[in-house]
């Protein structure tokens, strides 16, 4: 293998791969009759440990009194571990393309709100949605999880994306639901109706990060686009649900 191919294999830039011959980690293979050094599997293995090693957080000193140490180490269980770590790499990178191939479902559907990496959480929750009716309320549901996606905690994250599953199944009527009631005054009787089902759907969970806040809030980020009906309607379910969870007075 030449420089390139071997830093391909392992993960590393050709530069990397240089300065580890600078610094002595990396001893210089032998080079062929045009120059060109000539890498072998032992020197892969070598370059793999070191990566590894680099990237436990070790500092180049270290990571040379660690290979001081295994340097009896045998072939075999070298490219054993060479292969556990390609293992690793090929699991991230599926992980990676799992959440890729929603994104472009989205953007491929004009549905695309946020351009980044999405949480495992999200990615799960956005998958079971599948195709939705092309709705306002659709996008903006979207744009809501997204941000719920970056400013909760990990915890809170895996805790609220869990229980949000739970309405996958009625996003496209809750959609449909809110949509039609744009243009419609505060007070329409089906501002009540649509809060009533919507408080029937929506987790407890929820409404600890939609509770009403300060200007500036979550909250009013939230509510800030909805036509007067749609914020009323939403609104009052929050109410309903926290009137739920603190049981009769």
């Amino acid at each position: 293998m030449r420089i390139g191919e071997i830093a391909a294999l392992v993960g590393v830039t050709p530069r990397a791969v240089r300065h580890y011959h600078h610094l002595g980690l990396l001893p210089e293979p032998e080079r062929q009759s045009n120059g060109y050094r000539t890498y072998g599997i032992r020197d892969a293995a070598l370059l793999a440990r070191i990566r590894r090693l680099t990237e436990l957080g070790l500092g180049l000193d270290e990571v040379r009194d660690v290979l001081a140490d295994d340097e009896g180490s045998e072939l075999v269980e070298i490219l054993e571990e060479l292969d556990q770590d390609l293992g690793r790499q090929e699991a991230v990178i599926r992980a990676r393309r799992a959440r890729l191939a929603v994104l472009l479902a989205e953007a491929r559907a004009g549905r695309l709100v946020a351009v980044g990496p999405l949480s495992p959480e999200l990615t799960t929750l956005l998958a079971g949605l599948g195709e939705v009716p092309d709705s306002p309320m659709a996008v903006k549901d979207r744009e809501v999880l997204a941000l719920l996606d970056t400013v909760v905690t990990e915890t809170e994250r895996v805790r609220l994306m869990t229980a949000l599953q739970g309405m996958q199944e009625h996003a496209g009527e809750v959609y449909a639901l809110l949509d039609s009631l744009v243009g419609e005054e505060p007070d329409n009787p089906r501002v009540a109706r649509a809060a009533a089902s919507l408080a029937a759907l929506l987790p407890d969970d929820l409404v600890v990060h939609v509770s009403d806040k300060p200007a500036g809030g979550l909250a009013e980020v939230i509510f800030a686009d909805l036509a007067a009906a749609q914020s009323a309607a939403v609104r009052r379910p929050v109410e309903i649900v926290k009137e739920r969870q603190e049981g009769p007075s």
